[in-house]
């Protein structure tokens, strides 16, 4: 059992989206904080379309997020709102299974003029799976991260915000393990 459950709602990975992933798990393993990612983009297409609610492979990923004590959402803006992909995966999750868990929405956009996605589009969806407890969320523009190489580079001040976030979510975290 992971204590992160980690949903990346980017549809490939070559997103930018992955940066913030990158940044989160050097952030997650200096607390040795242990982590199961799921890549929603390598789930069967044809599961999450015609939502197989018996679906081998969303039953395992299910599992993974029930088992956890947080999650982490990442998803990019599109249309004002998180990611198609995601929508799918969400309305696959059991229906209170947000329950009793600490969950950081990390969110990427073309400008901050979508900042207010998470609040008014993602936040009510996570409250309807039975969230209770949902940091604020940490948005990012993506023109402030930068591939370098196989690899990305996060701005400073980009940063110092995810790291806010993150910090918030180990903290919680920690405490429930002493």
């Amino acid at each position: 059992m992971a204590d992160i459950s980690i949903i990346v709602g980017a549809p490939n990975d070559k997103s930018r989206l992955y940066g913030i992933l990158e940044y989160a798990l050097t952030i997650l393993k200096r607390q040795n904080i242990t982590y199961e990612i799921i890549n929603i983009h390598t789930l069967p297409a044809e599961d999450l379309i015609k939502a197989k609610f018996d679906s081998a492979e969303i039953n395992r990923a299910n599992r993974i997020v029930e088992q956890s004590v947080g999650v982490m959402i990442l998803t990019p803006v599109y249309k004002a709102s998180y990611s198609g992909i995601l929508k799918s995966y969400l309305d696959l999750l059991p229906q209170k299974i947000f329950k009793n868990k600490v969950i950081l929405p990390l969110v990427i956009g073309g400008s901050f003029g979508h900042l207010l996605a998470i609040e008014y589009a993602l936040n009510p969806v996570l409250s309807a799976l039975g969230a209770t407890n949902i940091l604020n969320g940490v948005y990012t523009v993506d023109k402030q991260i930068e591939r370098v190489d196989d690899s990305f580079s996060i701005h400073e001040e980009a940063q110092q915000r995810l790291k806010n976030g993150l910090d918030a979510l180990t903290n919680r975290l920690l405490v429930g393990k002493v």
